[in-house]
């Protein structure tokens, strides 16, 4: 199983509603931001990936919203991979506040696609070998 955090992730004015809540639909982003960071800690980037003829889209999305973020909170996004992508990558998330009380549950389902034919495709072989030492049985 592979587990990152991002720490430090300041919830901005411009992310809340009137409530001072951050509005529902910021939390795909910060989905966005724990997946970009958490494969990049390993070495892989979704640039070159894509710079390969690879693409990521999304294609599920859920989200549990249980307490509000609000302005101004400090955000940890935990990313969780539970099982090593195949032609799609399931990527699970934690939020929680500064006092580690939380917040949102997620989930999102990418699938692999080449750029130029449209079509799925298995996940790259480099992405694969960056992630293969989480998920080695003892």
């Amino acid at each position: 199983m592979f587990i990152y955090e991002v720490k430090g992730i300041r919830v901005r004015y411009a992310d809340t509603d009137q409530m001072g809540y951050v509005y529902y639909g910021n939390y795909a982003r910060y989905y966005e931001i724990g997946r970009v960071e958490a494969l990049r800690s390993i070495g892989f980037s979704y640039k070159e990936m894509e710079d390969a003829g690879v693409m990521m889209p999304v294609y599920e999305n859920r989200s549990k919203y249980i307490r509000p973020a609000r302005y101004d909170d400090e955000l940890t996004i935990k990313v969780i991979l539970k099982k090593i992508p195949g032609t799609r990558v399931v990527f699970e998330y934690e939020i929680r506040n500064q006092d580690d009380v939380l917040l949102n549950v997620g989930e999102t389902t990418l699938v692999f696609q080449k750029r130029d034919t449209v079509k799925l495709c298995v996940a790259p072989a480099p992405l694969i070998l960056k992630l293969s030492p989480y998920f080695q049985t003892l």
